[in-house]
Order: structure tokens, then C-alpha cells, then sequence
């Protein structure tokens, strides 16, 4: 249970779970001088042992490794797929029924409290944290990717098999092809990885706010383990927990370091490779330790409302100097190709598009997983006060029209550039470097790359802050306050570990460790599913 002096102890009525289990009871303290840690004796050992050993083992065999993390990756999502697939519908339908019934009538925190956040600073870290990398490295990529080659498999309105390749002169319908383009994207990244986190965010919420358990991830499953959550049950919920978030930041991380590598290649004339993209990776976890050491209000908070100032401005001026009644009609368009197409895209059975589903959504779906107790975790801590029915629209609405607008405003300008202007170089280039071709092809355009390096940098910087922050909650068994010292080993090792992937084999080896660790843990989160709904069924309701 939580001590009086606790500053996440419950306002007004809660039901608490009653339990003789005190945070970091299991604890080994360690005084060092100035220095010191606190940290989960089973846990931290288990999983930083682990991470070393693989950060090891992966830069020794860097030839080796490369062929298994493809094979790995290949196999996961060809052959599990319909799995990852059904679990994400289940958590679409699961955060739906509980704002439509009476459990949205609980408060995070107990019936009188308020919230910790308003609603710009709240808004601003989740979105800095949740997916900040991805929309940058995909904003332009994943539609133009979709509109320039075939997802056969998915059927358009009138039941014929959609497949299209405008550049190969395949498709007699542009228009329906950029309909069928932006409706697969903004199927990755509106509802479906929105409520993966706002289940995890809700459960570590709930348990810890209200029931008075720690935050943790295996407080969650208490309404189903009872006291074993406190046994090895427990460690290796929280080790797994430390694994997924691990290996998704370090894709994340990876991604940005990439397109970070291939601005500045594209402005400045840097050698592209690998050497760059380490480099950078070790200079921003270097940025990354200041903001980990100045704290959560000092360093995450400014450093995300000052990226989604960036991001802001930056998407406001694509809108005014691009196609923009395009852009403004393309939003409602999309949105509503979105809602029509979402049956055919999220069927986990009958799938005939293998690149699509297998090649992009189990990815997707794998990955968010993975982050799902970081972004869970931050979301958590950012939520206190608000009512579940409040918090899940919350995260799941506002979000979702936010990555529809950005998808619009990145992916449709490329679209529209290659369609209507026959600009080839942003379909032609590699990924990371897209965003900066379609910008390229906009007035200011050394200014707005700029500005773009900058934003992936802090967003990197954010995520391995705000990252690193939450792993150590998890190995110092729910503490929230802990010795810096070890927050300062997890964002070095998030660095070390994106370091190995990117030289045991660049962006297939990041997605094989971010589908590797997803899978265990989608099996984690559908119980944690079922618990969250036995905890949130016997809270108190506000009126």
C-alpha cells in the first residue's frame, strides 16, 4: 500500500487492494559515495545482465546476426500475423465498451482528484513520446510507398481486387489508388496502436492510483494473480515488461538515427552509413542523460512542448505553401476512406496481401506492443485525475485525428508532387530520405530539412529520456523517485542496444527484436485485459 506521504495516494473514495506488499521491499539499496541504487534485486539483475550479454554478443557476431535477425523477423510475421492482428481488434473493442458502459465513470486517482497536467502539456508529452519518430520517418514514406506499389488483398468498394502500381501505369484510378494508400496508413496509426496504449496506460493507472499497488506492470495483473504477483510470476511479467520497452525504443531509436544520418547527408553533404548513424546515436543519448538527470518537469515536459511547437509550425507551413485545398479536403477524404476500408484492413483471416499484413501490420502492431509499457507507463503518470471514459477518448480520439491531419499534410503533398507534378525523386529515394525529397520540392526547403533534422533529434532525445525513466520504475520495483545512477544505465544501454542492432544489421534487425519481444508480451497485455476489467468493475463511479 502506498504511505501517507505518498504524492500518487488516492483523492477521495477508492476500493484498495489490501496487501502487506511495500514498494521496494525486495529491494537491494546501495550507498557508493555521492552515488547510489535502489533497484529490484531479481529484475534489474536478470534483465541488465541480459541486455549486456546481448549488446555483446551482437557487436562480436555482426556478420552472423544480420541473416538471423532477417530470418526472424520473416518468420514471426508471416506466420503469426492473424495473431497480432486479432489482438489488436480485441483492444479496439475492449476500450470502446468501456466508454460506453459504466466503468468510464471511475477517476483515475479516486473520486476527488484533479488532474496532475492541463490538457497542452498532457497532449504534448504523450504525443512526444508515443510515436514522434515514426510519424517522422513514415509521414512521407509509408504513403507514398502504399500509393507506388501493390497491397493486393484488400478490396475496394465495389468488391474487385484492388491491385495498382501507378508508376508501372497499372492502376486506371489514381484518385481510388491515393484513397486506398492513405486509408492503409492511417490504419498504423490511428485507432488500433492508440488503444494498445491506453490499455496498458489504464491498467498501470488504475492499479496504482486507485487500488494503491505499485507502478508497475505486474501490479496490473493482480485482480488474476493475487499475492503471486509479488513471486516470480511478478519478475518475469516486469522482465519481459523491461525487454519489450527495451528493443521498441531501440527501433524507435534506430529509425530516428537513420533519417537523423540522411538530413544531414541531404543538407550538408555527410557521408551516409553506418559510422554516421552511430555517431548520432551517441551524441543524442549523450543529450539524452542531461535531460534523464534534470527530471520529468524539467527535461521531458519542456523538451516535448518545445517539439510540438516545431512540429506544429512545421506542419502549418506545408499546409500553406503545398496544395492546400488538397490538403483540407484530404483530411475529411481520408478520414472517411479510413473508416470504409478498416473492416477489409484489420480481417485477420482470409489475408491474401502478405506484404501488406504480414510485411507492414504485424510489424506495426509487434512494435507498438513493445512500446506499450513505456508509452503505457508515461501516459500513466501524466493521467492522474482524469475519469477512464475521459482518458480513453482522450487517447484514442484526439490522437488518432492527429496522425490522420499529419499523414495528410506529409504523405499527401508527396502524393500529390509525384501524381500531379511527376516528381519522381521521392519515390525513387530511400525511405529516410523521402521527407526530405518532398520538402525539398517546397520553397524554404534547406530551412524546413532544418527543421526536420531537429525535430527527429528531439524526439530521439525524448524518447530515450522519457524511456529510460520508465524501465527504471519497472527494475527498481515501482519506485517513481529513484537514484539517478541507474536511471543513467538504462538510456546508456537503449543506446548500446540500438548501437548492435544498427551494426548487426540496420532497420531488419531493429524490427526483429521490436516483433521478437512484442510477441511474448501481446500474450501479456490480452490478461492484463481481463484483470483491468475485474479491477475497474468494483471502483467507486463519480456521478
Amino acid at each position: 500500500m502506498k504511505q501517507p506521504n505518498d504524492p500518487l495516494r488516492p483523492d477521495g473514495k477508492v476500493n484498495p487492494i489490501d496487501t502487506d506488499y511495500q514498494v521496494g521491499q525486495d529491494n537491494i539499496v546501495v550507498n557508493l559515495g555521492p552515488f547510489g541504487l535502489d533497484i529490484h534485486n531479481r529484475v534489474f539483475a536478470i534483465s541488465g545482465l541480459s541486455v549486456i550479454l546481448f549488446v555483446i554478443l551482437t557487436l562480436v557476431f555482426q556478420t552472423e546476426v544480420g541473416p538471423l535477425f532477417e530470418d526472424i523477423r520473416g518468420w514471426l510475421t508471416t506466420n503469426l500475423d492473424w495473431f497480432f492482428l486479432s489482438a489488436a481488434n480485441i483492444f479496439v473493442i475492449i476500450c470502446i465498451g468501456i466508454v460506453v458502459s459504466p466503468l468510464g465513470n471511475v477517476r483515475l486517482g479516486g473520486t476527488e482528484a484533479t488532474p496532475d497536467y492541463g490538457y497542452l502539456g498532457w497532449f504534448s508529452m504523450l504525443f512526444a513520446a508515443g510515436m514522434g519518430i515514426g510519424l517522422m520517418f513514415y509521414g512521407v514514406s509509408e504513403p507514398i510507398s502504399h500509393f507506388s506499389s501493390s497491397i493486393g488483398g484488400v478490396v475496394d468498394g465495389e468488391g474487385l481486387r484492388t491491385d495498382w502500381s501507378p508508376l508501372m501505369g497499372a492502376a486506371d484510378d489514381p484518385e481510388a489508388a491515393r484513397k486506398l494508400a492513405m486509408a492503409a496508413t492511417i490504419y498504423h496509426w490511428a485507432l488500433h496502436p492508440w488503444a494498445i496504449y491506453a490499455i496498458m496506460a489504464l491498467g498501470l493507472a488504475l492499479f496504482s492510483f486507485n487500488k494503491g499497488l505499485p507502478l508497475t506492470i505486474r501490479s496490473v495483473f493482480y485482480s488474476v494473480l493475487g499475492e503471486r504477483v509479488w513471486g516470480w510470476p511478478g519478475h518475469v511479467i516486469d522482465i519481459l515488461a523491461v525487454f519489450a520497452t527495451l528493443f521498441g525504443l531501440a527501433t524507435s531509436l534506430g529509425l530516428g538515427a537513420s533519417q537523423a544520418a540522411s538530413g544531414l547527408h541531404f543538407l550538408f553533404g555527410l557521408p551516409l552509413g553506418t559510422t554516421t548513424q552511430v555517431v548520432l546515436v551517441i551524441f543524442i543519448t549523450a543529450i539524452a542523460l542531461i535531460s534523464v538527470v534534470a527530471g520529468l518537469d524539467a527535461g521531458v515536459k519542456r523538451l516535448s512542448e518545445f517539439n510540438m511547437i516545431l512540429a506544429a509550425a512545421l506542419l502549418l507551413f506545408i499546409i500553406i505553401v503545398g496544395a492546400t485545398s488538397s490538403i483540407l479536403t484530404g483530411f475529411f477524404e481520408n478520414l472517411l476512406s479510413y473508416i470504409t476500408y478498416l473492416p477489409a484492413l484489420s480481417s485477420p483471416l482470409g489475408r491474401e496481401d502478405i506484404n501488406f499484413s504480414s510485411g507492414w501490420t504485424a510489424f506495426y502492431w509487434a512494435w507498438w506492443i513493445s512500446w506499450s509499457p513505456f508509452v503505457g507507463m508515461f501516459i500513466a503518470r501524466v493521467s492522474r485525475g482524469r475519469t477512464v471514459r475521459e482518458f480513453i477518448i482522450s487517447v484514442l480520439i484526439i490522437p488518432s485525428l492527429a496522425c490522420v491531419l499529419w499523414m495528410t499534410v506529409f504523405g499527401g503533398t508527396a502524393i500529390t508532387q509525384l501524381v500531379d507534378d511527376g516528381y519522381q525523386k521521392v519515390v525513387e529515394a530511400e525511405l529516410p530520405l523521402q521527407l526530405f525529397y518532398m520538402l525539398d520540392a517546397l520553397p524554404l526547403a534547406s530551412i524546413t530539412s532544418f527543421i526536420a533534422i531537429v525535430l527527429v533529434i528531439v524526439f530521439f532525445v525524448t524518447s530515450s529520456d522519457s524511456g529510460s525513466l520508465v524501465i527504471d520504475v519497472i527494475a527498481a520495483g515501482g519506485k517513481v523517485e529513484s537514484p539517478t545512477p541507474q536511471r543513467v544505465f538504462w538510456c546508456t544501454f537503449e543506446g548500446l542496444v540500438a548501437i548492435s542492432l544498427i551494426l548487426g544489421g540496420g532497420l531488419v534487425a531493429l524490427q526483429a527484436m521490436a516483433v521478437s519481444t512484442g510477441l511474448p508480451f501481446t500474450l501479456v497485455l490480452l490478461v492484463a485485459t481481463f484483470s483491468i476489467l475485474k479491477g475497474l468493475a468494483n471502483e467507486p463511479k463519480i456521478k
